[in-house]
């Protein structure tokens, strides 16, 4: 869109340069500011969720500690060998001292345990609880409980920490550490020792930590089910298998997923100790607040400089159009002729010097055009008596009707005296000549200058003395495309004059072909005649490359060459363009190629119809 008047392109491109600025240095405070905010909370996080490992390791760890110091208990060895048929006073025996020399001081120096138990090979189990209901178990239930516990437990007796219990009613609300413990009498480990706490009481230890209104932080286990959550009624349950793969595709590194229902940034690490994943969460809406307040800033502050901007460039623009509208005013009066001075302004400044100048020169024209008028007036004179000899010369030189006349009259002899052969020479003549003058069929078709070709060869055979046939391999739907007219016939003559320098032979042809390639309709003449050497074909195709009619250049024999050729080629490019014209071939003792490029076309006409008129 063309922006028409002074005050308004001055107007747009100082909005062009204040906007373009303005949001260049937006976008790129935007995009670093948020690269740094990024990388801070990123760093901020990844602290947050370390602190947060390493303390949960050590409160594990305190709790195992715990079962160490039940591990090297002799009673509790011994319990494990008891055999299946033993005897309900042992097994009583041990379930009391174990409870009070073992159990009960350690319930009493860690008060979050919730459960001690002990399950051996041979079924035996003893159960011990703190602060929740006590429950017992049959052989049914004990089997179960020791096949799920060596199914998830390491066979070289280390421990694992599992989100499970078997307190009736607190499921998803424990955590069990669990190890395999071998008896009094054998390496063998043949016993299952676990205690049970509390997994809510895992949030005591992250009290201290800072992660907004919204943010939050969750443990998973090993295979992807939540150990610990805000919202209890997730725990136990598995994590979405997308979110498992982008958390294990992270690895340190934060990422953004939206399966909580909004977008949030999540960072986590691995518990070396636990296998657990600890992840902290935050809202991305949370971690955007700064920048975009940032970008509330920028757009406000950007607006008010576009406003003040757009004030200052209209007067400016104001102040520079005011003169040269005047100048402008002047301008078109002097376009009707009237050659009026403009009023100057007061001040100075370039434009009211450009005024000054226009006076100057306004006053110099009015004074030229006064003698130029008049010269014009004698010049036009004179042109007009001499294209009024002109056209009367032409008139003098030929006249077609005339030679029509003269040339049936020579017929008309020719059939009295019985002679075919001077009938057929001035037929064919009087057709070409009648061809020939039509100036007003820059155009024809195919078949027309075919028809011309014939009416050439006709009178051509009686000069050579011999018949002679030219090959014609133009398809018929090609016969009615429009090419310049009296160009074919010249290229034919161009071959008899120059291709067959010792005459014909019964070798000797030429073929004239047609087509269309890549959107051009062609038409070429071919002859296997003497060609061309190098030299002579770079030196025609320079002349055709000079886009000019011939002018009649002398050739060493002292004969015209060459015209014919030159001709055709730029009468093409005069009709169609100069993208189009001749295309030459030729080696030197074998034949030549030349080729007329012209676009499609098509006459919707009888080719014989064309000649009349």
């Amino acid at each position: 869109m063309r922006i028409r008047g002074l005050t308004k392109k001055i107007v747009v491109y100082f909005l062009i340069v204040i906007i373009f600025s303005l949001s260049s240095v937006g976008v790129i405070t935007y995009m670093t500011t948020s690269s740094e905010l990024d990388e801070m909370v990123e760093n901020q996080m990844s602290q947050i969720v370390g602190n947060a490992v390493h303390h949960t390791d050590l409160y594990l760890k305190d709790y195992e500690r715990s079962i160490v110091s039940l591990l090297t208990n002799r009673q509790i060895m011994e319990f494990i060998d008891l055999p299946v048929n033993r005897e309900e006073y042992d097994y009583y025996m041990f379930r009391s001292n174990i409870r009070d020399f073992s159990v009960e001081p350690l319930f009493i120096r860690n008060p979050k345990l919730t459960a001690i138990y002990l399950i051996s090979d041979k079924l035996n189990a003893l159960y011990y609880y703190n602060g929740v209901n006590e429950q017992s178990f049959q052989k049914i239930d004990i089997q179960k409980q020791r096949d799920y516990f060596l199914a998830n437990t390491k066979a070289d007796g280390s421990l694992t920490m599992l989100n499970h219990t078997i307190i009736e009613g607190q499921e998803n609300q424990m955590l069990t550490m669990v190890r395999r413990i071998r008896g009094f009498t054998s390496p063998d480990l043949s016993g299952l020792l676990a205690i049970e706490m509390r997994s809510s009481d895992l949030s005591a230890l992250w009290k201290g930590i800072d992660l907004g209104k919204y943010g939050y932080m969750f443990i998973l286990d090993r295979r992807g089910n939540y150990v610990y959550h805000p919202e209890s009624s997730k725990v136990g349950e598995n994590a979405p298998e997308t979110f498992i793969q982008k958390l294990d595709a992270s690895g340190t590194h934060s990422f953004v997923d939206d399966f909580e229902g909004d977008e949030r940034l999540y960072v986590s690490r691995t518990s070396d100790y636990s296998g657990w994943q600890l992840v902290v969460s935050m809202p991305l809406s949370e971690l955007r607040k700064p920048i975009m307040n940032i970008r509330t800033t920028t757009i406000v502050v950007g607006i008010l400089t576009l406003i003040l901007a757009m004030l200052l460039s209209f007067r400016f623009g104001r102040s520079l159009a005011k003169p040269i509208q005047t100048l402008k005013s002047g301008m078109r009066e002097t376009e009707k002729g009237n050659w009026a001075m403009i009023p100057l302004p007061p001040h100075r400044d370039e434009i009211v010097e450009l005024m000054v100048r226009y006076n100057v020169m306004v006053k110099r024209l009015s004074e030229a055009v006064d003698r130029v008028v008049q010269v014009e007036l004698t010049n036009s004179e004179i042109r007009m008596e001499r294209q009024k000899a002109e056209f009367q010369s032409l008139q003098l030189q030929i006249n077609p009707h005339f030679m029509y006349n003269t040339l049936e009259t020579i017929v008309c002899y020719a059939t009295i005296q019985d002679s075919e052969e001077i009938s057929d020479i001035v037929k064919a003549l009087a057709y070409m000549l009648r061809y020939a003058v039509q100036t007003n069929l820059e155009q024809i078709t195919v078949a027309n200058e075919l028809k011309h070709v014939l009416n050439y060869m006709v009178i051509l055979q009686y000069r050579i003395g011999r018949e002679f046939e030219i090959d014609v391999a133009i398809k018929p739907e090609y016969l009615l495309y429009s090419m310049v007219r009296l160009t074919l016939q010249p290229l034919v003559e161009n071959v008899f004059q120059h291709a067959f320098p010792d005459g014909l032979e019964d070798h000797h042809y030429i073929r004239i072909d047609g087509g269309v390639r890549d959107g051009i309709f062609w038409i070429s003449v071919e002859d296997n005649g003497a060609g061309m050497s190098a030299a002579v074909l770079d030196k025609l195709r320079q002349k055709l490359n000079t886009n000019r009619l011939a002018d009649g250049e002398v050739d060493d024999s002292g004969n015209k060459g060459g015209i014919g050729v030159l001709n055709v080629h730029r009468r093409i490019q005069m009709v169609y363009g100069e993208e189009f014209g001749l295309e030459i071939e030729s080696r030197e003792h074998g034949g030549t190629c030349m080729r007329m490029m012209m676009p499609i076309r098509h006459k919707e006409q009888d080719p014989d119809r064309a000649l009349e008129g």
